[in-house]
């Protein structure tokens, strides 16, 4: 089935979001990283202005920069009225409010819609769905990320989670999935069977991290090579 732009929520983070939720410190910053299922997050754009070296892949950069603007413009109410809806699962210290909430998302979004279409030539943004085999050797990457992926949507299986995962593995020395919860603010049965299988082979933590804002949410899953 050919990925359609349709089934797409597309909702950005910024460079300061990502660093807490990876507890990214200055040091890995200027390491070699791949991030996936990046969507419209401006973490490409920011790192690229500091000269640091990232790479994102997700399906939606097959899509123009026009038909992107459209898709957020439609989905942002959607998803503002939904927050506001359950604001209770949400923690409000780091951002404050819905429309301090809005304006962080918007700003984040714009930044990388700024920069698509010139970041996509130079090969910093990947026409790529997951959990199909990238183009890269193995190891090419020192820290491979997943930003409100992999966990967050469960419902797209274990399968989809190793392989996935297994990929990202293949290509990064080290990956960090946040969060773990599912989108019911839950830990899903799979991180189990994640932890259980990976650990097989890999050294596998759960990591606090500087960043909550679903509630519980400030975990990360972090796997590397032993």
């Amino acid at each position: 089935m050919a990925f359609e732009l349709k089934n797409v929520v597309p909702w950005g983070r910024n460079l300061d979001e990502y660093k807490s939720m990876f507890n990214l410190t200055d040091a890995e910053l200027n390491k070699k990283i791949i991030s996936f299922g990046d969507g419209p997050a401006s973490f490409n754009y920011s790192m690229f202005k500091f000269n640091k070296s990232v790479i994102s892949i997700d399906p939606i950069y097959g899509f123009s920069v026009d038909e992107l603007k459209r898709k957020i413009k439609e989905t942002k109410d959607i998803v503002i009225n939904q927050t506001r809806n359950n604001a209770e699962n949400f923690v409000w210290t780091k951002i404050k409010n819905i429309q301090e909430l809005e304006t962080i998302r918007l700003s984040a979004m714009n930044l990388f819609l700024q920069d698509f279409e010139s970041g996509k030539r130079e090969g910093r943004y990947i026409n790529h769905e997951m959990p199909d085999k990238t183009n890269f050797a193995d190891s090419t990457f020192d820290l491979g990320l997943s930003s409100h992926f992999l966990i967050l949507y469960a419902q797209l299986g274990l399968d989809f989670h190793l392989s996935a995962m297994t990929e990202m593995l293949r290509v990064a020395k080290e990956i960090r999935i946040f969060p773990i919860l599912d989108l019911d603010a839950h830990k899903p049965a799979l991180l189990a069977h994640l932890v259980e299988h990976f650990g097989k082979n890999f050294k596998v933590e759960i990591q606090r991290v500087d960043y909550e804002f679903q509630k519980n949410g400030n975990e990360m899953l972090r796997i590397k090579r032993k």
